[in-house]
């Protein structure tokens, strides 16, 4: 028997290696799309479908429904995050959801100091500079003896804290479920309370998965208790910060720079606020973009299908 499979991963697809080579052999009816997808395309299709590969597609409610009515069994996240899927519904109607925990953390740890390195040490206004013919000369910023407050000390987080100690950091920590083992073998502190991690933080790294709980956790209020100039470095979720507060943040001195790797409309809007802005820097979503991560991510992602289609 022959499954008809749905793959809408741009990374998955974009990336020659053996995690195609493994779908390939597979008897899978494969269809590609390029995601991430609007609930409206993925309704007039997912009933056809026994399973999908997605990426942060909008697997909503209306979606499940549908494809449940039709043939689909099985989503495989390529991916960590899931606050996409609408995990209640697929519960209700019996549809197996299965991501890639651990697999990008080291990746994406790369990632945030990728930013932050370059904003500190001015590297991309340098480089326009000199690539212009001039030599101007800009003063930055160490690392070293900064405070850094990690939101999130999952698997991505305590990543972070481990190579933000390398670069002599001290690093605080806010997590609902705190990991004591781990702050005593690497010596840092959990704080009590989102609010006493943004006041006594010089940057902020971002690492929290999206909930109720969790959204616009930077925002409007914030910005009254905020060190001036603090650096937020988010490669998580765009909806974890308040874009307008970002803003405001920027512009009355107080945030320093807005680091982000993720967007809540990607790829981004023509009139979107934060373009053209010099305090912020914006990657179109490519922490785990590494070729050696998109196999093995890939790979996960087709065996959570292969070992639970069925």
């Amino acid at each position: 028997m022959s499954y008809e499979i749905l793959l809408t991963s741009t990374s998955f697809q974009d990336t020659p290696g053996s995690h195609q080579e493994l779908l390939s052999k597979q008897n899978f009816n494969v269809k590609t799309l390029r995601g991430p997808l609007k609930e409206n395309v993925i309704l007039e299709i997912i009933d056809k479908f026994d399973g999908i590969i997605c990426g942060d597609d909008e697997i909503t409610r209306a979606v499940i429904t549908k494809g449940a009515s039709g043939k689909l069994r099985i989503i495989s996240k390529y991916g960590i995050g899931l606050d996409k899927v609408d995990l209640v519904a697929a519960k209700e109607f019996n549809i197996n959801v299965f991501n890639c925990p651990g697999v990008n953390k080291a990746t994406v740890a790369e990632h945030v100091f990728a930013l932050l390195l370059s904003y500190m040490k001015n590297i991309i206004s340098e480089h326009e500079v000199v690539q212009n013919q001039q030599w101007v000369r800009y003063v930055g910023k160490d690392l070293k003896n900064k405070t850094l407050g990690v939101f999130g000390t999952g698997n991505i987080g305590k990543e972070v804290v481990t190579r933000a100690l390398a670069f002599g950091m001290k690093v605080i920590a806010f997590d609902k479920f705190q990991d004591n083992e781990f702050a005593e073998l690497y010596n840092i502190e959990y704080l009590d309370s989102s609010k006493e991690l943004i006041k006594q933080s010089d940057i902020i790294s971002l690492n929290l998965s999206l909930d109720s709980n969790t959204k616009n956790i930077i925002g409007y209020e914030s910005l009254n208790y905020m060190k001036k100039e603090v650096i937020i470095i988010n490669t998580a979720r765009a909806g974890l910060v308040e874009n307008e507060a970002i803003l405001e943040g920027i512009n009355k001195g107080i945030i320093g720079g807005y680091l982000t790797d993720v967007l809540e409309e990607e790829p981004i809007p023509l009139n979107h606020p934060f373009l053209g802005n010099k305090k912020i820097i914006i990657t179109p979503h490519i922490g785990s973009r590494t070729y050696e991560n998109v196999v093995n991510q890939g790979t996960m992602a087709v065996k959570n299908l292969m070992m639970h289609i069925n």
